[in-house]
């Protein structure tokens, strides 16, 4: 029997740290689960370690080895291969509540229909304190963006999809020499389908640690110039006021400079925009360009 829900975790290189995530997960309080594991690459000892989990039978695991792409990459190859109702990712340095799973099943069978996304919930750190601010008691459903852009929360939010839409939308497109893509596209595309709904419980502990995409994305801002550009084209498109608008404006015209892209102009989706905001822009690429600070920059 299949189970409800995929946890899947994209991995590269982090046997140090990819334990965490199977403690917790032989420690939820219910099994209708499958641990989805995308091996990207790895060179360490990823899969010996695996491996020896498997053998264990404790959690059921499905592992899956790849060339490296990048956490984009392994995304769209989790998605691929997820056939169960719902699913949510959970980072290789990061480890579930021990009744995350039961939280999650009971509250979508409660709750949930195929009228919703599935269902966005609360990242805190290993203490236990909420990253950013908890979601308006209020509010019972929302997309991505108005719960950023309207309520005003703050902080990264763990996302529970349901597996027929990030099926059905598009996946992350891959650049050659790059292996970075911004994993909001897809959220935001599925925005335009069903809003999620709002569960105010921590449904995953998170720790950003030193060699994560999120600690160093001035660097990814630089070496994935094509993934960044053709995100913010998209981000135009959807953005929910003028503000926003501008801003995804300005980060494409710092993307189209750093890939030497002379004719973003006639590319963007929004030319008055862009013109406007290409001083700013400017500045923003050569901030890029020139700083050599592992400084984390808003993705949205």
């Amino acid at each position: 029997m299949t189970p409800t829900l995929t946890v899947f975790t994209p991995t590269y290189n982090r046997a140090y740290t990819l334990h965490l995530c199977y403690e917790s997960l032989k420690r939820q309080t219910c099994n209708d689960f499958i641990w989805l594991i995308i091996d990207d690459g790895s060179t360490d000892r990823t899969k010996q370690l695996v491996d020896s989990w498997i053998q264990e039978n404790s959690v059921p695991i499905r592992y899956y080895f790849q060339s490296n792409q990048g956490m984009h990459g392994a995304h769209n190859t989790a998605y691929e291969l997820i056939d169960t109702e719902l699913n949510v990712c959970i980072d290789s340095d990061d480890f579930m509540p021990d009744e995350a799973v039961e939280k999650i099943l009971t509250f979508w069978a409660e709750n949930g229909s195929n009228e919703f996304a599935g269902m966005v919930g609360l990242d805190a750190s290993p203490k236990g304190v909420v990253i950013g601010t908890e979601m308006p008691k209020t509010v019972k459903e929302s997309t991505l963006t108005d719960l950023y852009g309207k309520y005003k929360v703050k902080g990264d939010k763990k996302l529970v999809y349901r597996s027929e839409l990030t099926k059905k939308t598009p996946s992350y497109p891959i650049f050659e020499g790059e292996k970075y893509g911004p994993l909001v596209y897809k959220y935001m595309l599925i925005d335009q389908i069903h809003p999620l709904l709002v569960f105010n419980e921590v449904l995953c502990h998170v720790e950003y640690l030193p060699d994560g995409s999120s600690m160093n994305m001035i660097n990814q801002y630089r070496k994935n110039p094509r993934g960044f550009s053709f995100f913010r084209k998209v981000a135009m498109k959807y953005a929910p006021s003028y503000k926003r608008r501008f801003i995804e404006n300005v980060h494409y015209v710092s993307s189209s400079l750093l890939m030497k892209n002379r004719n973003y102009w006639m590319e963007s989706p929004n030319k008055w925009s862009t013109i406007m905001a290409t001083p700013i822009g400017i500045a923003l690429y050569l901030y890029i360009k020139h700083t050599h600070h592992s400084t984390v920059l808003k993705q949205s």
